[in-house]
């Protein structure tokens, strides 16, 4: 008997079934070119009816006095994969962070009062109003939009929740309160705005996308300098306190010392002749006082100006790589790539289908002859 070599099996049976399918393709293919010109159509109706889209962006640096201070080494230290910068001090944030502050409530709060210019015409308004009067979606970008956010939905349903909640104000102190129209322009800003943060060179890039390009710019803009707004106002929280504090001390001893002064000026002109040892000692008493009084008033000045020098010096410095400016071509919609991608996605369907088709068929005759 002739042993038969079992290793061309496989290679024999790969063959015969990429036969299979070529022949399969070839007797289906005025379906698979229906299909894909089916996708291919749907493609080019979107990309030439969706909303032009600009984006404007910025990257900068946020210097900080420890990040100055490991200075030489952070760059041969991010070689490693080591961020010297994040072992400063406790009170600063760490570019790692800005993400979440753009994503707070009073930041956006914020953005919703950015005013912006509408068209070439120069009209003024707010973020707010822009999308409440003046911005209306057409079908296919409404439509992408709902479809976008449809596993979203799902996700809120199972949950138990209509992802629409309303935060109601219980009129404690603090409390914010948002109206069900706050919530759709959040969830947009978090569509609009992108920000990240390279932790190995130290540098933030910041995006906004909005309709029009000077929309955009300004955009970037206003949410640049308010989150390096908010990075300041956290870094130096404990140095403000501290003047508020000292400033308060300062004014309170000056206005003793005020008073003893005069106080002491007022006992010297009336008893500029008195030598009796009672005149004397109320004068002792009073020296004393305006002595005291003195030495607290000039440490208080002391520290009053330590502690304005200690804000500017715990003031970040944002070294700005890239300014925001107008950008001159539109970021989306891609329209060739929308094409492409649709066709791609037809031709993917369209083979699915055949093949498909051809395995149930498959299993039907099996079936039959069985039931036979």
């Amino acid at each position: 008997m002739k042993n038969i070599p079992v290793s061309n099996q496989p290679e024999a049976e790969e063959e015969i079934d990429f036969l299979i399918l070529t022949k399969l393709a070839w007797v289906n293919r005025l379906l698979i070119l229906k299909i894909t010109g089916l996708f291919v159509i749907i493609g080019l109706l979107i990309a030439i009816f969706s909303s032009e889209k600009y984006t404007a962006s910025s990257s900068f640096i946020p210097q900080t006095e420890a990040a100055a201070g490991v200075g030489k080494f952070g760059g041969l230290a991010s070689l490693a994969g080591i961020n010297l910068s994040a072992m400063g001090a406790s009170s600063e944030i760490p570019p790692t962070l800005y993400p979440k502050i753009v994503k707070g409530v009073n930041f956006k709060l914020a953005l919703l009062d950015t005013p912006v210019t509408i068209g070439r015409d120069g009209t003024k308004t707010t973020y707010r109003e822009y999308y409440e009067k003046y911005h209306s979606q057409n079908l296919f970008s409404s439509l992408l939009t709902k479809i976008i956010n449809a596993p979203r939905a799902v996700f809120c349903t199972l949950k138990g929740t209509s992802g629409k909640e309303v935060a109601q104000s219980s009129g404690e102190p603090g409390m914010v309160s948002l109206s069900e129209d706050d919530v759709k322009l959040f969830q947009l800003i978090e569509e609009q705005l992108w920000i990240e943060p390279d932790q190995k060179e130290g540098v933030v890039e910041l995006r906004y996308t909005m309709p029009e390009a000077l929309m955009a710019a300004e955009m970037a803009k206003a949410s640049e300098e308010l989150l390096q707004k908010e990075v300041i106002a956290y870094k130096i929280q404990n140095a403000r306190e501290q003047l508020i504090f000292t400033q308060n001390q300062f004014e309170e001893k000056r206005s003793e010392y005020k008073k003893a002064q005069q106080s002491l000026g007022r006992f010297r002109d009336r008893n500029q002749h008195v030598s009796s040892a009672v005149a004397l000692n109320q004068m002792q008493n009073l020296e004393a006082e305006y002595n005291f009084a003195f030495d607290v008033y000039t440490e208080l000045a002391k520290q009053l100006e330590q502690s304005k020098l200690q804000v500017s010096r715990d003031t970040p410095v944002f070294s700005i790589i890239n300014p925001v400016s107008i950008p001159f071509e539109k970021s989306a919609p891609k329209r060739g790539i929308i094409v492409v991608a649709f066709g791609i996605l037809g031709v993917a369907v369209a083979f699915l289908y055949v093949f498909s088709k051809s395995y149930r068929n498959k299993i039907k005759n099996e079936w039959r002859q069985a039931e036979l």
